[in-house]
């Protein structure tokens, strides 16, 4: 899900249509330089990959107050062969590459599979601290180090910020901080992280209620949500068009956006379909679990009226956010799910499982409306109730226009400067 369009220069820097507001006492202060650490980044092989991490970058380093070299390292494979599935893609990334400005590099490291969570840490640990040890030599500068995803990602930024004497600063995205704990080993070193970290991040309240549950202190975790990028993002000049662009008749139209595996929740949309007569579900997407899911609408005996589109571009996701008449969002775990705001930006309104930060982001009739569960009869009664009456599409992209990305700009700034002034 790749972006476009470059970043616009920093003097006219906006996030979602607005521009950004200068900062006085930073106006005399040189930009902050950060090492952007994680293994969730978008690269040329894989560019749907972790693309909230990169769009959060991007418009941080567009307000012209930091800059950022980004270190995305990647499991070593040997070969790019199609029979090896998503192992291929990982040979096929390159080891350095430019993306909207930025300069990332991709350094090996090596990934047992099913043995991730033990073997994790520790071969990440190598390849990152080899591949920092040369960029600082080579006379690389950098102020602090921003790290995402907590484990293993987090634990390891942690072990960089101690090696190399850098503050580290830390975002939870969310199975983070609500899945990966309830195993032993990741717990303990999550433990670890939140403690080692100068400071964390929590993209809802929800998530950082479960990182003071896990030790973190309350004062140490801001709150900083996801933006939508409004300019991007935007209702479609015809929706007639666009729905005959995808091949959509006059049906009810539901869509549902995600990777294909169980925690997302796509089956329980399927399996709500009997009960919604004459609706159609649109899935984008793609993952493990599509032939079961498959499997699934053909026992349940609505194949005919579930469509498969794959992993789509991020360019084209407006195109499918505006031609659908409700995205339904059936996620059991979400820090911050990005795909709310953006089908509200192009004026959908959405039906949204009870996950972490669902209800702040769906907060008025406008945007929609949460369940109470994310069960199929739940949700069939949920999409009856919201398409009964569904709001204006224009109020829909008024609402999610109060969330553009100008003031998870400024936190971070802001959160930066108070951990390196903290150092200092």
């Amino acid at each position: 899900m790749t972006r476009q369009n470059e970043a616009a220069p920093a003097s006219t820097a906006a996030a979602g249509g607005t521009l950004l507001r200068p900062n006085p006492a930073g106006a005399a202060q040189r930009p902050i330089r950060l090492l952007t650490f994680s293994t969730l980044y978008p690269n040329a092989a894989q560019p749907n990959h972790g693309v909230f991490v990169e769009s959060r970058l991007r418009h941080l380093v567009a307000s012209g107050e930091a800059r950022s070299l980004v270190l995305a390292p990647t499991p070593w494979f040997p070969s790019r062969a199609d029979r090896f599935g998503r192992w291929a893609r990982y040979a096929a990334v390159p080891a350095e590459e430019r993306r909207h400005g930025l300069r990332l590099l991709h350094p090996r490291f090596l990934a047992l599979p099913g043995l991730g969570l033990l073997t994790g840490p520790a071969s990440l640990y190598l390849a990152a601290r080899a591949a920092l040890a040369r960029l600082l030599a080579e006379g690389l500068e950098i102020d602090a180090i921003d790290g995402h995803y907590l484990y293993p990602d987090g634990i390891v930024a942690v072990w960089l910020g101690l090696e190399f004497g850098k503050p580290v600063v830390l975002t939870a995205r969310g199975s983070d901080v609500s899945q990966l704990p309830g195993y032993r080993l990741p717990r303990r070193a999550i433990r670890r992280a939140i403690v080692g970290a100068d400071a964390l991040i929590a993209v809802s309240a929800g998530l950082k209620e479960g990182l003071v549950a896990l030790g973190a202190p309350p004062g140490k975790v801001t709150v900083l949500r996801n933006g939508v990028d409004l300019r991007s993002f935007r209702p479609p000049s015809c929706r007639r068009t666009a729905r005959a662009a995808l091949g959509l008749g006059a049906e009810p139209v539901l869509l549902s956006v995600g990777h294909l595996i169980e925690r997302k929740g796509h089956h329980h949309i399927i399996a709500a379909l009997p009960a919604l007569p004459g609706h159609r579900l649109l899935i984008v997407g793609e993952g493990p679990d599509r032939a079961a899911l498959g499997a699934l609408a053909q026992s349940l005996g609505v194949a005919e009226r579930v469509q498969f589109a794959g992993a789509q571009p991020h360019a084209l996701l407006p195109l499918y956010f505006g031609a659908a008449d409700a995205l339904v969002l059936a996620s059991s775990r979400e820090g911050w799910a990005n795909v709310l705001l953006e089908a509200m930006a192009c004026g959908t309104p959405v039906v949204a499982s009870p996950a972490w930060g669902s209800r702040e982001a769906v907060a008025a009739p406008a945007a929609g409306l949460v369940l109470e569960e994310a069960s199929p009869a739940a949700i069939a009664e949920g999409v009856r109730r919201l398409l009964a009456s569904p709001p204006d599409r224009a109020a829909t992209r008024a609402y999610a226009e109060g969330f553009s990305w100008e003031a998870t700009t400024e936190g971070q700034l802001a959160l930066f400067r108070r951990v390196m002034a903290a150092r200092c």
